[in-house]
């Protein structure tokens, strides 16, 4: 017998957020989240997706059992913004029973129909932004870099026989920064630089205030219309974003470039915590924090996660030019891996600037859409 329950207080969402461990028990690539912060999320603080609609959280039980979950919701803003009807589904996980699987999706469908909503994506971002954004279906062969997806390969066929068909595919793109010819593609980025008359340089994270409101300037001009998924961030969004992101963040691997004072484009990479949190099993209590502090000095690896650059800036290489900074930054620092992702695949520009770098496409993240 499966039965639907819908999660309304913290003491269940705690039960939510449990079932990963009970999902992924015996799987050596899965990375648990830190539980506290997975629990803030859901309790909406700082989540620009949660503040931007309604949303419901789903427990699947079978035969009493805790067995899968899903989150769906809708982001009012961007349906605003778009003028569409639709809804989203994001923490799906289930056991393997696709009589469990089909059960939550029903219940999502259900919810988005009573709201006239007319389609269905995801999995997308719990909080909007660049976090386990897409369902994994190639590159199960090693853990994920920090804050990708991961999934059970079997979660490709629970959403194709339900019915969901493809959106759009995001990459990963995977580089071993000691492969790369840096001599020659500083050069390039010199030459970039001199000829259009731009700059690039770590970000001050002094004077965050001014950093994030460039950043924010550069996305207001840059996010393209056709981007059907996201619209750009208001500025609360964008000082929650940088908040959650500063505990984390390494000011040489974060870049901001300008011409004549005035930004055109901003690069954010961060380490790999997914190596510290690995060792962590979702607690920074008792021994978690010591963990974090020891472990957080063996990281070897970054992910490249937001590249963007003005319309008037775009094929003057200056995305290139970022890119070259922060490999060289990195290598500086002592990371040897590095990860572009995750990498549209209609962003022909962006992917051909981390090919031209020698960089290989390793892993594939796929959102999904159905009709409702």
């Amino acid at each position: 017998m499966i039965e639907i329950i819908e999660i309304k207080d913290k003491a269940e969402l705690k039960k939510f957020i449990e079932l990963s461990w009970f999902i992924y028990k015996n799987d050596k690539f899965w990375v648990p989240p830190l539980k506290r912060d997975l629990l803030n999320t859901l309790l909406g603080k700082d989540n620009p997706l949660f503040m931007s609609g309604e949303h419901a959280f789903f427990m699947a039980y079978l035969n009493g059992e805790a067995a899968g979950r899903i989150c769906v919701g809708i982001n009012k803003n961007l349906n605003e913004k778009k003028n569409v009807k639709e809804g989203y589904i994001t923490l799906f996980e289930s056991i393997e029973n696709k009589e469990v699987a089909f059960a939550l999706f029903d219940k999502a469908i259900e919810w988005l129909r009573g709201r006239r909503q007319k389609l269905v994506k995801g999995p997308i971002s719990p909080t909007n932004g660049d976090d386990y954004k897409g369902l994994l279906i190639k590159g199960f062969d090693g853990s994920p870099v920090l804050m990708n997806s991961y999934n059970p390969e079997y979660y490709i066929n629970f959403f194709e026989d339900y019915g969901f068909v493809k959106h759009l595919d995001l990459y990963a793109y995977y580089h071993n920064l000691h492969t790369i010819n840096m001599d020659r593609y500083s050069k390039i980025a010199d030459y970039a630089m001199k000829k259009y008359n731009f700059t690039v340089d770590e970000i001050n994270l002094k004077d965050m205030d001014k950093e994030m409101e460039d950043i924010k300037k550069v996305l207001d001009i840059s996010m393209p219309e056709e981007w059907e998924e996201l619209i750009p961030p208001t500025k609360e969004e964008i000082r929650a974003e940088g908040a959650k992101l500063k505990p984390m963040a390494d000011k040489n691997l974060i870049v901001i470039a300008r011409s004549e004072g005035k930004p055109i484009g901003f690069g954010i990479a961060l380490p790999d915590y997914n190596q510290v949190l690995k060792k962590m099993d979702g607690k920074l209590l008792p021994f978690g924090f010591l963990k974090f502090l020891w472990y957080r000095k063996k990281i070897d690896w970054f992910r490249v996660f937001v590249l963007f650059v003005i319309p008037e800036f775009r094929k003057k290489a200056v995305s290139g030019t970022m890119l070259n900074k922060l490999y060289i930054n990195g290598i500086k620092n002592g990371y040897n891996y590095a990860e572009g992702s995750t990498i549209g695949e209609t962003n022909i520009a962006m992917r051909t600037d981390i090919e031209k770098l020698g960089a290989i496409n390793y892993r594939t993240y796929r959102i999904y859409k159905k009709e409702i």
